[in-house]
């Protein structure tokens, strides 16, 4: 990575950072040191080799200022929902006292020009909510980042698939590992989805400590992840691929005092000249099929047929 590199990151990193502070009515120091925590470790992870490591880097920071933009915005609706409620009694309490024998005039004026003061601070609190959401929204249809585990998303895999299959030949082998989480809906249904967040965020996270650096891992679909190895044989893609399925089987991740087990299936198949984005993720998703059909837990490789 270049000097100019460098310094880009950390600059976008800074001004972030500066806005993230200015924008939070209360700031707080957990704040900066999550910010910092995933600042250092996109750093960690960026090919010198790979010429979208930087922007991915960029990005990144930007998704963990949306994060807590999110977790901004759902407290503002809480506090503007009590609001709400608040005008809704105070309008209430005003109409009973309407027909009482005791006459207050300039008191019930000035409730009325509170009210009226409150529905529009009301009125006001929602448009700003409904530009935050489109903010949000346009935001996370622009990132090729994921926002829960932070790895690319599935934009980033078409964009990336795309590109590499126009190339029609490569001049090296490149294998794509497709993995599922097994039993994910049990898991959810029995735990809750904060539980399940927090097994994709732990899949997420042991994938791209255990791949190397030109490797990548996106994140396919609701609990299915898609990697892609360059520069590797048959042997060496079924080696990893096992010691993956391994490693994931073997770590217990614990929730509310409790141990969950977590096991994948996986579908393997390699790039073979002529291949377009579909037919590779058709034949590593039948490869994944036919490892949740034979018990899960396993993985199979799926081939072109004619070879």
């Amino acid at each position: 990575m270049t000097k100019s590199d460098l310094k880009s990151l950390v600059t976008q990193m800074y001004h972030e950072l500066l806005e993230n502070i200015d924008t939070q009515q209360e700031p707080n120091k957990e704040q900066v040191v999550t910010y910092l925590q995933d600042a250092v470790m996109t750093i960690q992870n960026i090919n010198d080799g790979d010429i979208d490591s930087v922007e991915h880097a960029k990005l990144a920071f930007t998704n963990t200022y949306k994060e807590i933009a999110n977790k901004t915005l759902s407290s503002y609706q809480h506090t503007n929902n009590k609001f709400a409620k608040l005008t809704q009694i105070h309008g209430e309490t005003i109409h009973s006292y309407k027909n009482q024998l005791i006459d207050m005039p300039s008191i019930k004026e000035k409730f009325d020009e509170i009210q009226n003061h409150m529905e529009k601070e009301v009125q006001r609190a929602n448009q700003v909510i409904s530009e935050l959401s489109t903010q949000v929204k346009k935001l996370e249809e622009s990132s090729n980042l994921d926002s829960l585990t932070k790895i690319f998303n599935r934009r980033a895999l078409d964009t990336y698939l795309q590109k590499l299959c126009a190339k029609k030949e490569l001049e090296y082998e490149l294998h794509i590992l497709l993995l599922d989480i097994d039993d994910f809906k049990h898991i959810n249904d029995k735990y809750g989805h904060v539980a399940g967040d927090k097994i994709l965020i732990f899949v997420a996270r042991l994938l791209r400590k255990t791949l190397r650096d030109g490797d990548k891992v996106f994140r396919y679909g609701g609990e299915e992840f898609l990697i892609i190895l360059n520069r590797i044989d048959a042997k060496t893609c079924q080696k990893i691929a096992k010691r993956i399925l391994t490693l994931i089987s073997s770590n217990q991740l614990f929730y509310q005092g409790k141990s969950l087990k977590v096991t994948m299936s996986l579908g393997a198949t390699m790039y073979y000249p002529g291949d377009t984005a579909e037919t590779l993720i058709d034949r590593a998703d039948k490869a994944l099929y036919k490892s949740k059909q034979n018990g899960k837990n396993q993985m199979h490789v799926e081939v072109k047929n004619g070879i």
